[in-house]
């Protein structure tokens, strides 16, 4: 990850959310509005449209009013290495079969605070776990207290 995206991943939760979902609905339907962005976001629609303008000041965003948001390349860049964030979470959470929603609700609650070394480690951990099953099933005891 480059030191600009690693910079700017340090920008606001909110940002973070706003960047996901835009770069969800692009690639679900083809574009995004300010008016499904609030709803995936059960935010007002005026609070989207302000944070999509300070978006665009920032370069992450272009926005054109009734016509929608697209993400710049510096956008998209932070957008795909917070999904990538999100998924290498999700992953190892996963391995241990805990429950779907609790991981995303868990997800939700500490991705925006994750170091780079942190999530570097929680990758190296998930790569290690799936090329040894005998640990990954230790581990598992562990946690159900039978070990």
């Amino acid at each position: 990850m480059s030191k600009a995206v690693t910079a700017a991943l340090r920008g606001t939760r909110a940002q973070e959310d706003y960047l996901e979902q835009i770069l969800t609905l692009i690639e679900d339907k083809g574009y995004a509005r300010v008016v499904d962005i609030a709803r995936n976001l059960g935010i007002a629609q005026a609070s989207v449209t302000g944070m999509i303008q300070r978006m665009d000041t920032d370069g992450l965003v272009t926005y054109e009013k009734y016509r929608g948001v697209i993400l710049t390349q510096a956008g998209e860049d932070i957008a795909r290495a917070i999904v990538r964030r999100h998924e290498s979470l999700a992953e190892f959470f996963a391995l241990f079969g805990l429950d779907e929603k609790s991981i995303y609700d868990d997800i939700e609650g500490i991705e925006h605070h994750m170091s780079q070394p942190i999530l570097a480690t929680i990758q190296a951990l998930t790569g290690e776990l799936e090329r040894q099953p005998a640990l990954l099933e230790r581990v598992k005891k562990k946690m159900a207290g039978s070990g």
